[in-house]
């Protein structure tokens, strides 16, 4: 099946750069893209997975595993052979069972032979990739629920049936959604990392792009993305690049300072506004080959970093972007 190659995505470069920061560097966190229908959200997700780099994997280990010894005790399909394979990117549907998600008992190894066998889930196979959830904010309660367990720990714990099974689950969290048909859930909406509102482009010659280049795609998918290879090898190369460089990347105090004074300004809840925000001004800095975070970087993510962390401001009529931008004016002109 052929997918839109990223690089020829119009019109979504917030989005586009929060899926990249996120490819320098996990450990900022998920991203939540929140708009109106038919804007490319999913499009531009699925994207993603080819251009990542590919990552090297145990042989017959369902967890992708980067060494033997992390194999966990329960997979004895695993060799001592390495393979590359793609980076995974994984759909959590709607509606999808808590043993689809976890994993469970193989229930025909369990009838054929009479052994209890854990089938891995779909936390197992997202382990070093990133998991999507499209309409994140109609999943049931009890997936949500989940889903924070294991991103607190990184780790999914399986027990039933007589098993109690332990395997890494560290994966980016990826969310679409439209607001009008529900919100987020508290607890959920702060495991984000990245939050980016997505909406439809309002001039004619972004609009006229693309219809031109889905049109193009759609009437040859294969010539269409033989002339995107190369800006789609250029960015894979550059996301190589930014992880090399990021433990380089130099933060001075005036930059924690600036941090911390932007969530004070804004209200944010907890330290992990802050967190985030270094983190993903580095990442930039990183993806940019600059070897400094500098104010410049901060003032460009922190929109997206911190509009899903202020408190409601009943007096406030002003949107969340528009709230940040107003701080970022006042603190960090």
């Amino acid at each position: 099946m052929s997918v839109f190659p990223f690089s020829a995505i119009v019109g979504q470069d917030d989005l586009k750069l929060a899926l990249i920061l996120t490819a320098v560097d996990p450990s900022i966190g998920g991203v939540l893209a929140f708009g109106d229908r038919g804007t490319g959200k999913s499009t531009a997700v699925r994207a993603l997975a080819q251009v990542l780099p590919p990552i090297s994997a145990v042989v017959g280990c369902p967890v992708n595993s980067a060494r033997r010894a992390d194999c966990p005790p329960w997979v004895q399909s695993a060799t001592d052979q390495m393979e590359t394979r793609p980076a995974p990117v994984i759909d959590l549907p709607l509606g999808v069972s808590e043993d689809r998600v976890i994993g469970a008992l193989d229930i025909e190894r369990a009838l054929t032979r009479g052994e209890k066998a854990f089938e891995p889930g779909l936390l197992a196979r997202a382990n070093r990739g990133y998991l999507y959830i499209d309409e994140v904010n109609l999943l049931e309660d009890h997936i949500v629920d989940l889903l924070l367990d294991v991103a607190q720990s990184g780790e999914n714990l399986v027990e039933r049936e007589g098993l109690s099974i332990r395997h890494p689950a560290r994966f980016v969290l990826i969310g679409s959604g439209n607001p009008e048909e529900g919100e987020l859930r508290p607890q959920l909406l702060d495991r984000f990392g990245l939050s980016v509102e997505v909406s439809s482009p309002r001039d004619i010659e972004t609009r006229v792009t693309v219809i031109q280049r889905r049109d193009a795609f759609d009437r040859d998918p294969a010539g269409f993305m033989a002339e995107w290879a190369q800006p789609e090898a250029d960015l894979r190369a550059a996301i190589v690049a930014g992880r090399d460089r990021l433990a380089q990347v130099a933060s001075p105090n005036m930059v924690l300072y600036d941090c911390a004074a932007l969530c004070i300004a804004l209200g944010s809840d907890g330290l992990r506004g802050e967190l985030t925000l270094l983190r993903a001004a580095r990442a930039l800095a990183a993806w940019q080959g600059d070897t400094t975070v500098t104010r410049a970087h901060l003032k460009t993510v922190a929109p997206m970093a911190l509009r899903h962390r202020l408190r409601r401001d009943p007096l406030d009529e002003a949107g969340s972007t528009t709230r940040v931008m107003r701080q970022l004016d006042e603190v960090l002109p």
